[in-house]
């Protein structure tokens, strides 16, 4: 596949995410902060006034469920999508030897990474085990459709995993955020699907030149008009 044309007045771009991937992302991202809100709400009284923007108390305990069932799909796509990206490569090893150099900024010192950094996927992977966790506990105390199923020692042990699964992902959720909007031109990514070239080769220098090539189905051109 032949490279395309550039001019030198356009910066290089290059497709990082589909339409229907960013899709995916923002409803179980959206529905994800719901769920702790609601989850907020629910678990102590005095963040009970969260409740008002889900139409109240009784509202809220219905919904809050449902929501929960909603992001276990939605990452079920984003797993299905992305796994595969995520599986451990041998330069990750090199990389979390260096972890001081990629928290400092001075990412010149790090081995060449793929579409994901360790510190990536491991956001994935913990991701992952903690939405099935807080499916199963929370399956568990669903008391509108599972209450004969457990027993009340088993709901009050439920109780305690949903809710150190739920801070879990969260604290993980506000990391999230803080390290793409810390990494200026990550959040285009989700929100237009493509990325600079110059991005590209500082953060995902193995990436880019797979994209560039043509292995990984990547496009490289003029951005997109404005």
């Amino acid at each position: 596949m032949s490279t395309p044309a550039t001019r030198s007045d356009e910066p290089i771009t290059v497709d990082r995410y589909t339409t229907s991937a960013r899709i995916n992302h923002w409803v179980t991202a959206v529905c994800l902060i719901l769920l702790a809100l609601s989850g907020f709400a629910l678990v102590h009284s005095s963040l009970f006034f969260l409740t008002v923007f889900f139409g109240g108390g009784e509202v809220t305990r219905i919904i809050h469920p449902w929501l929960g069932v909603v992001v276990f799909f939605g990452y079920v796509g984003l797993f299905i999508r992305f796994w595969r990206t995520c599986l451990l490569a041998p330069e990750d090893i090199t990389w979390l030897l260096h972890l001081n150099d990629a928290m400092t900024g001075h990412e010149e010192k790090l081995p060449e990474v793929g579409k994901y950094n360790p510190g990536q996927k491991g956001y994935f992977w913990g991701m992952s085990v903690m939405v099935v966790v807080l499916l199963v506990s929370g399956l568990v105390i669903w008391d509108q459709y599972f209450d004969t199923y457990t027993t009340i020692e088993q709901k009050r042990i439920a109780v305690l995993v949903h809710s150190i699964a739920a801070m879990m992902a969260i604290c993980g959720l506000i990391v999230h955020v803080h390290m793409v909007l810390w990494e200026r031109g990550t959040l285009r990514a989700m929100t237009r699907g493509w990325v600079t070239g110059g991005w590209g080769w500082k953060h995902h220098r193995k990436w880019l030149r797979q994209a560039i090539t043509g292995k990984t189905g990547g496009h490289v051109g003029a951005p997109p008009a404005e």
